[in-house]
Order: C-alpha cells, then sequence, then structure tokens
C-alpha cells in the first residue's frame, strides 16, 4: 500500500462549562485518574466493560504500591450516551477534581468534544478506542487501533476470500462516514469496486429495505463499520433474511461491544475483523488479565475485546510513564510516554509513536465461530501509517487539532 502527503482540514468543536455528579470521591493524599465512558444509554454495551477494565487497572496499580507513595483514586463519570455530558465531565476533571489524567470517550464525536478542553487545561486525555485517525494533539494519547493497523488487514483478507465486489454500510457521523471511505480506498487498492455505501443514524434500527438494496446489488461480501446497541439489529435482521450463507460480513466494528455475544452462533459464524486484541490472544500477561477479570468480576464479566483491553492497557501505560518520570507532570509524563516506554500488556507490547502520539501495537484478524473470534492471521508492531500522513509533533509540538475531511482525494491518499 502506498500513501502520499497532504493536510487534512482541521475541525474543533464548540464546549458547555458547567459540572455534574460524579460516582466516586477523591481523597487530599491520592492521585486523581479521571475516567468518561457512556454507563447507560445506547453506548452502554461499550462503556461498561471499558469501565470494568479501568476499574482492575486502578486496582493493579494501588495493590502493585501505588505511584510516588500515594494511592490512586478513580472518579468514574458516566456520560450517558450524551455529547453533553461529555463536554460538562471533561471541565469538570480538569478543573474541579485537577486529575492527573483522563481517560474516555468512545464515539469520535464524544473524543472532539473532551479533546480541546482538556488541551486548553493541559490535563493529559487518553482516548483507548479504535477511531478513523488523525488526531494530531500534543496532549492526546491514542491508543486504539487506527485504519492503516486494522483496516488495511480485514480488507485484503476479505477480497481474497470472498471476490472483488463490496457494499458498505456504516454509521452516519465522523468515524462511519471516514471509515467508509478508507474501506473504499482499499478495495478500490486491491482490485476491487465498491457498489454501494450507505450511512445510517445510531438509532436506526430498520435495516429491511438496505437488505433488499443488497440483495439486488448482488456484492460478494458486505463491509460494516456500524456501531452502538440500535445498529446489532442490522446483523439479526440480516441473519433472519438468509444473508449470511449468501453474501458474508467483514466489520471493522463488530465485537468491540460483545455484539457477537448477543447474536447467535448461526447468525455471526464466518464473520471477519481485525482488532488489536481477541480473547484468543496467546501470552502470560493476557492469561493473568483474564485471570483477574475472573476474579473481580466473576460470571458478570464481559468478554474482552479492544476497547476493554486498551482502557486497561491505557491505564497501565500512563502509570508506568509516571514511574519513569517520577512525577504527575504533564511534561515529564509526555517525555516518558515518547522514549519508547514499552508496556507489555494483554494484546503485547505497546509503545507510543513520538510522532503522533499513536499506539504502535500488534494487529490480529479474527473469523468468527459459535461466538468466538478465531485468531487467523497476526501482524506484530504496526505503526498509525494513516496518522503519520498528517501529523508530526516533533516538528510541531504544540499542535492540538482533528485532521478530517470529507472525501480521500482531498487528502492526496487516494
Amino acid at each position: 500500500m502506498t500513501f502520499s502527503r497532504r493536510s487534512f482540514l482541521a475541525g474543533s468543536s464548540a464546549l458547555a462549562l458547567s459540572a455534574v455528579p460524579v460516582i466516586g470521591r477523591a481523597q487530599s493524599d491520592s492521585i486523581i485518574f479521571a475516567s468518561i465512558l457512556d454507563l447507560s444509554g445506547g453506548l452502554d454495551i461499550y462503556g461498561t466493560a471499558m469501565a470494568d477494565a479501568t476499574a482492575l487497572a486502578i486496582d493493579d496499580i494501588n495493590a502493585a504500591g501505588g505511584l510516588m507513595g500515594k494511592q490512586v483514586t478513580l472518579k468514574m463519570y458516566d456520560a450517558q450516551s450524551n455529547i453533553q455530558f461529555y463536554t460538562q465531565y471533561a471541565t469538570q476533571a480538569a478543573a474541579g477534581d485537577r486529575a492527573a489524567t483522563v481517560h474516555g470517550g468512545i464515539t469520535s464525536a464524544s473524543r472532539e468534544a473532551i479533546r480541546p478542553t482538556l488541551a486548553r487545561f493541559k490535563t493529559m486525555y487518553f482516548y483507548n478506542t479504535q477511531y478513523e485517525g488523525g488526531v494530531c494533539d500534543f496532549n492526546n494519547f491514542c491508543t486504539g487501533s487506527t485504519p492503516a493497523q486494522t483496516v488495511a488487514k480485514v480488507v485484503p483478507y476479505a477480497m481474497n476470500k470472498w471476490g472483488k465486489k463490496a457494499y458498505i454500510i456504516a454509521a452516519d457521523y465522523n468515524y462511519g462516514q471516514i471509515i467508509a471511505q478508507w474501506v473504499e480506498r482499499f478495495v478500490k487498492e486491491q482490485g476491487g469496486e465498491a457498489v454501494a455505501v450507505e450511512f445510517f443514524p445510531l438509532d436506526v434500527t430498520n435495516f429491511g429495505p438496505t437488505i433488499n438494496k443488497i440483495q439486488q446489488a448482488k456484492p460478494d461480501m458486505v463491509f460494516s463499520a456500524l456501531v452502538g446497541g440500535a445498529h446489532v439489529s442490522f446483523y439479526r435482521q440480516y441473519a433472519a433474511a438468509g444473508m449470511m450463507k449468501e453474501i458474508p460480513i467483514a466489520s471493522t466494528t463488530f465485537g468491540i461491544g460483545n455484539e457477537h455475544k448477543l447474536i447467535s452462533a448461526e447468525e455471526g459464524n464466518g464473520l471477519l475483523a481485525a482488532y488489536s486484541y481477541f480473547e484468543g490472544v496467546q501470552n502470560p500477561e493476557n492469561a493473568a488479565f483474564l485471570a483477574r477479570m475472573d476474579a473481580k468480576f466473576g460470571d458478570k464479566r464481559a468478554t474482552m475485546n479492544e476497547l476493554t483491553v486498551r482502557s486497561y492497557e491505557g491505564a497501565m501505560l500512563w502509570a508506568e510513564a509516571v514511574k519513569l518520570a517520577g512525577s504527575t507532570d504533564h511534561a515529564a509524563v509526555s517525555a516518558a510516554l515518547k522514549s519508547g516506554l514499552v508496556y507489555n500488556g494483554p494484546s503485547g507490547p505497546i509503545t507510543i509513536d513520538p510522532q503522533t502520539n499513536h499506539a504502535i501495537q500488534n494487529v490480529v484478524l479474527g473469523e468468527l465461530k459459535d461466538q468466538e473470534f478465531n485468531i487467523v492471521e497476526s501482524f506484530a508492531a504496526q505503526p498509525p501509517a494513516d496518522t503519520q500522513l498528517v501529523c508530526d509533533l516533533k516538528a510541531n509540538p504544540t499542535l492540538s487539532t482533528f485532521y478530517f475531511e470529507n472525501g480521500l482525494a482531498a487528502a492526496g491518499i487516494k
């Protein structure tokens, strides 16, 4: 795959400043770690398990003696799948709590509500969610996978397996719109074509008309970037129409909300996805992590996926940087993160690319069978090559923006 380098357009969000209640209370002799996630509402299929993994990370940090002789206090905010609450909580965490770091956001919209506020307060922000790439912010460390790390792996694998014609469906906001363009670009790069691209608001539950269109278009496969609890309806309706056996699905999002546990084996068998982590990753760190999750949550423990594991690993990576710096000072911790520090977590070794503040990480490609993802291919130490096109924090260390666009041609990468 080849890339050329040009600018994306920069975007920002307006912020509200009112504060709201939190779960938990801080102690004056502790270090404050703030988490802002959707624990209720349509995105809680992601947020509740991410919160559980975050809680385990704080337990593990404190069990090992804390940081700098202090315990770490977790302040957990529920954004209730409401962007306004994200803006409120980010200000509360930075100005009210004086948090040493904030970890949170699930959708790109929630990230963009948090990010500018935390940059202004210089409160270190970790976004631990796989996303569309393009954040270039001195204050924001992105540990989730980006398209060049995962989408670039699943598209050629699916096309080699199924054929050249793709039908793309995606959530109708930044993530879905941009990911759809990446999928289309990788499909064309493999000599294929996108026969259609459709977008859906997060609250859409009726996919009958689209399934009819897919039947008429007769693609070789469907690429899905659907998001949230409502969109799980697509997979059920698709399977009920007998489509999984006729036109298979590859996805950039399926499984990170444990959707494969919400539908039957028959409804999901054969689906392909690529992330930085599946439960089947084999290493001692993952075995120990899963055992601790079992001990803490028992039969209420969710199946672990990239979002949950990165919530844990993002917290642990920050803690290792604090230890290395000997301080929670923003500049010192940032320098430690960019120093080549490696954290060996459940997904494998993670290090921060100092050019982009994004993770260099392993990637695994999985095929769904009987509600479990079986790893069919692995890729070590994948760089965030997409964001490296537009972001150079070495040359411009005070940048705080999100590069995005409405067409890959405008970015010079088509």
